[in-house]
């Protein structure tokens, strides 16, 4: 009967929708950044204009603007959350197909615009996606979930950022992004055939009262200043450690391109993806915030893995043996923290406020880079290291404050 239950937990319709979003979800990240800058660079183009590039991500952190459309109105013939993924993934087929008709050395700037529709559409699949695998999973397997979707989209981000290049340099680029596209077209059967939301409820009959309800929702939960700050900091220490790593490996220990490669294509995916699914799994038995906690603990230490690498200097095993620990912890605290947003969310405001808070949760990750760059200046290595494993514990004391304040395995809301 136990093992019955597992199977149904692990391997169910559900899981398999998640598992192919995740990776219709990861492909197009790639194939709108470092492997496109690869396309310009293969080109001739000039480094100002590669380095322009970097703008087109823009839409993945403002695409909570436009969420709330997301939330208001259904696509006809489809359900709500299925009817944007779909409309989103059949655009990023015909516009990846259109970037790929161009030439980056004779036009660049209209590739770029291109390329920034693309992410456009890229970032909107996100929020349908966050928002259809948020409402459809329940409370017990929202960690598998999680899981899973972390999988298939470090998977996806493999093949977009490696195995495309492979194809590019036998094929060429422009074959190689129109195999993409119609990869993505493959995905939108999973997507047609994906289990329908149980209890859909019905959106708000404007987009302003979407907007203005979902806010309204999300301000009067219990103790919901602690729960922001809690979302901000949960991450920050790791954030502030990783900040800076490529640096720290290649001059701060002068490890080569080579080596670093080899650790962060390899080692850091197969430990991210074990991290993520050994959370997941031990969630399940932990429950959400035991796993928050122990998850968190876990991710603090880990921190300190550079520090003691920073002391004892440039040494391979020891690099990969601390790349391999941060990342496998920090998968486990990721899948942990996912489930915790969802768990925060209204369904008739999913694309809306997983759009803000995952947004918020971003926010030490995009900011830190000119701190650590000064703090690495004025103090040094190991205590910068030092300072990310501190910064690691006020995001566990809030957590400890909100134990008794939040149902940390709450359904998400449906009425």
């Amino acid at each position: 009967m136990y093992a019955h239950n597992l199977k149904n937990l692990f391997l169910n319709p559900r899981m398999l929708a998640i598992t192919c979003l995740g990776f219709a979800s990861g492909l197009p990240l790639a194939l709108t950044s470092s492997t496109l800058q690869a396309w310009f660079t293969e080109a001739g183009v000039n480094l100002v204009t590669i380095g322009v590039l970097s703008l087109i991500g823009l839409p993945y952190i403002w695409k909570f603007l436009w969420a709330p459309l997301m939330d208001r109105f259904t696509l006809p013939g489809s359900s709500r959350r299925r009817g944007w993924i779909l409309l989103t993934q059949l655009a990023l087929c015909a516009t990846l197909f259109w970037l790929a008709t161009f030439n980056p050395q004779q036009q660049p700037w209209a590739m770029g615009m291109v390329a920034l529709l693309v992410a456009f559409f890229s970032a909107s699949q996100d929020v349908a996606i966050d928002a259809y695998r948020t409402d459809v999973l329940p409370a017990d397997e929202r960690g598998i979930g999680s899981a899973y979707f972390i999988f298939a989209y470090r998977i996806a981000m493999l093949v977009g950022g490696g195995i495309v290049l492979v194809i590019a340099d036998h094929l060429g680029f422009r074959t190689a992004y129109q195999i993409m596209a119609v990869t993505i077209g493959i995905f939108t059967i999973a997507t047609y055939f994906a289990p329908e939301i149980k209890h859909e409820v019905l959106p708000p009959k404007n987009v302003w009262l979407t907007i203005k309800e979902a806010f309204r929702d999300l301000l009067a939960r219990d103790s919901i200043g602690l729960i922001l700050l809690f979302i901000v900091f949960y991450k920050l220490g790791d954030a502030l450690a990783t900040s800076l790593i490529s640096n720290f490996l290649l001059h701060g220990l002068g490890f080569s391109l080579t080596q670093l490669g080899l650790v962060f294509k390899t080692v850091s995916l197969v430990a991210t993806l074990a991290g993520a699914f050994a959370g997941g799994a031990l969630l399940v038995s932990l429950r959400l915030y035991r796993s928050l906690l122990l998850f968190g603990i876990a991710q603090a230490l880990s921190t300190l893995t550079f520090m003691v690498l920073a002391i004892a200097g440039k040494s391979f095993s020891l690099m990969v043996a601390c790349v391999f620990i941060e990342n496998f912890c920090s998968g486990m605290g990721t899948t942990a923290f996912v489930a915790f947003l969802m768990s925060l969310c209204h369904m008739r405001y999913t694309a809306t406020q997983y759009a803000c808070l995952s947004a918020l949760a971003s926010v030490g990750r995009v900011c830190l880079g000119p701190v650590a760059g000064i703090m690495v200046l004025h103090l040094g290595w190991i205590v910068f290291f030092a300072w990310a494993f501190a910064l690691s514990f006020p995001g566990l004391m809030l957590l400890m404050l909100l134990r008794k304040k939040v149902s940390f395995n709450a359904e998400v809301a449906e009425c």
